[in-house]
């Protein structure tokens, strides 16, 4: 049998590239996507544009050349443009909008290609807690992450009958560099909204979604699952 493949968008750093490695610690040949910069040695990388469809078909390209089709998608690039709505211009709206929920679209739907020639594949989307609970100055962010449930159950439900399955995973708040640059106060302020006291570490969530990837999840398809530490229970 050949390795199965798994593509994950912006896994150069943080929780894709947390990802791209516990995938390729459980047996997959993880290649991972990047829009610039350097990306991490070791691990196959390819640059995409998730905001372009022609960057998206022409990575996706590449991929199958060099590598063959991948099986599972984890869909993970995406931006923030964190502002107050009243200042929040059409184009902060719509920028986050294009990358977050309509750059996992053409991902997706790119994908979907190799995965009904397999019929099999995992299209797994990372959300997020704010796209239930919402977020105030982040409108944009929970708008397309809330998409992105709609988004994946749709395709669960369309492409179910070929053996691929559509999750999200909504991590809550995650030790990033980011969140690492926070005082003290709004640390524990943030830690101490959480029912388990803390910040989730991207590799917990790299866990859930090799979880996702495995045979042993061949029959979970249009869920959400929750990696905030209970921070969105009940939504």
């Amino acid at each position: 049998m050949t390795q199965p493949i798994a593509l994950i968008t912006g896994g150069n750093r943080g929780i894709g590239l947390a990802i791209a490695t516990e995938l390729r610690a459980q047996g997959f040949l993880a290649v991972i996507t990047y829009r610039s910069g350097r990306p991490p040695a070791g691990l196959p990388s390819v640059q995409m544009d998730v905001t372009s469809t022609q960057s998206v078909e022409e990575a996706f390209t590449e991929i199958e050349k060099a590598y063959g089709v991948p099986e599972v998608i984890i869909a993970n690039a995406g931006i923030t443009k964190d502002i107050l709505v009243m200042r929040m211009s059409d184009a902060d709206f719509m920028e986050v909008i294009d990358a977050n929920l309509t750059g996992a679209f053409r991902v997706a739907r790119r994908a979907t290609r190799g995965l009904l020639k397999l019929r099999r594949g995992r299209l797994i989307f990372v959300g997020s807690v704010v796209g239930s609970i919402g977020s105030a100055g982040q409108v944009n962010y929970s708008a397309s992450k809330s998409g992105l449930v709609g988004m994946a159950r749709s395709f669960a439900r369309e492409l179910g009958s070929r053996g691929i399955t559509s999750n999200v995973v909504a991590p809550g708040f995650v030790e990033t560099d980011m969140t690492a640059e926070l005082d003290a106060k709004r640390r524990d302020e943030i830690a101490a909204s959480v029912p388990l006291g803390r910040f989730c570490s991207a590799e917990e969530i790299a866990g859930v979604v090799a979880f996702i990837a495995s045979n042993k999840a061949s029959y979970i398809t249009g869920a959400v699952i929750p990696i905030d530490g209970g921070l969105g229970m009940g939504h």
